[in-house]
């Protein structure tokens, strides 16, 4: 049995309380070995990664109890705001989202099983930790090989030559609050700023998360739908269900009549961060979509994912996998 180490445990009720001790654990560095504090919501990502000695906080801020990190609430100005507390679950539930947002209720409910999406919420997910097969091991497994670029060595493991690290963003929420152009707003006791979800996110397998060390993430709003959209999330994985993306593949249009009037695809599980393909996305706006203008998208997203040998399934399977989920994806916009 894998025992988590010894930590200290602070349960917050508000979001001032989190801030406070984030000012006054002034050594807290998120997801460093030497870490003095870590947040956590659910804690499904963060309990197994401190049992792997991945994660080695001294302190442990618990969010679960900030009443105001909950609550769905749709205004018709301002969109719809998802607190960064509200359960991957209740997300998937949701009939509001699931009829006006389905793609951000088919990616929550993908997320591993349904006891862990209980548990699981918007704002860890979208924190969650890139992903690498030479990252996500025992402590023994990964010191037994000097640990990788990722833990403190120089060298990157899956790409010895390469110039940082490239373990993989697998959020499944990521990829469609993207499409959906959402923005995150952001908490800390200077302030708070908001910004869009994909600017959350670095090309950096290490920090790949742009949250300082004082801030938390409070909630997310989608802005209002005209009428026309679409969406949807398709994602291929091992097995039907727990498993994390090998290819996620997010889409959302807008048509007038059989004409999409704009289009944005976000991949997920190929890169350091969820991949935009602004080329694809001009290939499709202004477009009738055809069989043909499907498969040149597909040929596209195939052709702009570079997938590193990290994760479940090969590479050339998961570039296969981009193409086949992108045309599908697409194709189930047209039918909806």
């Amino acid at each position: 049995m894998i025992r988590l180490p010894t930590f200290e445990y602070r349960g917050a009720r508000s979001v001032d309380e989190a801030l406070a001790w984030l000012g006054e654990l002034s050594g807290s560095a998120d997801k460093d070995p030497e870490a003095r504090v870590m947040l956590m919501a659910g804690g499904t990502d963060v309990l197994p990664n401190m049992k792997q000695r991945i994660f080695t906080p001294k302190v442990v801020g618990g969010l679960r109890g900030v009443r105001a990190l909950r609550g769905v609430s749709d205004d018709p100005e301002q969109g719809l705001r998802i607190g960064a507390g509200v359960s991957l679950a209740e997300l998937a539930a949701s009939p509001l989202i699931r009829a006006r947002y389905p793609a951000l209720a088919e990616a929550a409910e993908s997320v591993s099983t349904p006891q862990l999406r209980q548990m699981g919420t918007l704002g860890g997910n979208l924190c969650l930790d890139t992903r690498c097969n030479y990252y996500n091991q025992s402590e023994p497994w990964r010191k037994a090989l000097d640990f990788c670029l990722k833990k403190g060595s120089d060298i990157c493991r899956v790409a010895p030559n390469g110039q940082g690290c490239y373990a993989v963003s697998s959020c499944d929420t990521a990829p469609v609050l993207i499409a959906l152009d959402a923005r995150v707003r952001i908490a800390a006791r200077g302030g708070e700023r908001a910004i869009p979800v994909a600017s959350l996110y670095d090309d950096d397998g290490i920090h790949p998360v742009r949250l300082r060390n004082d801030e938390v993430l409070r909630d997310v709003t989608i802005p209002p739908l005209t009428d026309g959209w679409r969406s949807a999330y398709l994602k291929y994985r091992v097995r039907g269900s727990f498993d994390f993306p090998i290819v996620g593949v997010a889409v959302a249009a807008r048509f007038d009549g059989d004409v999409c009037v704009e289009a944005r695809i976000v991949l997920q599980a190929v890169a350091t961060h969820p991949l935009s393909l602004p080329t694809v996305n001009t290939m499709l706006r202004g477009q009738r979509w055809t069989p043909d203008l499907l498969d040149a998208a597909a040929e596209e997203a195939y052709r702009m994912a570079h997938p590193m040998d990290n994760t479940s399934g090969t590479i050339a399977l998961r570039r296969r996998m981009v193409r086949a989920y992108t045309r599908r994806a697409l194709e189930s916009l047209l039918a909806a």
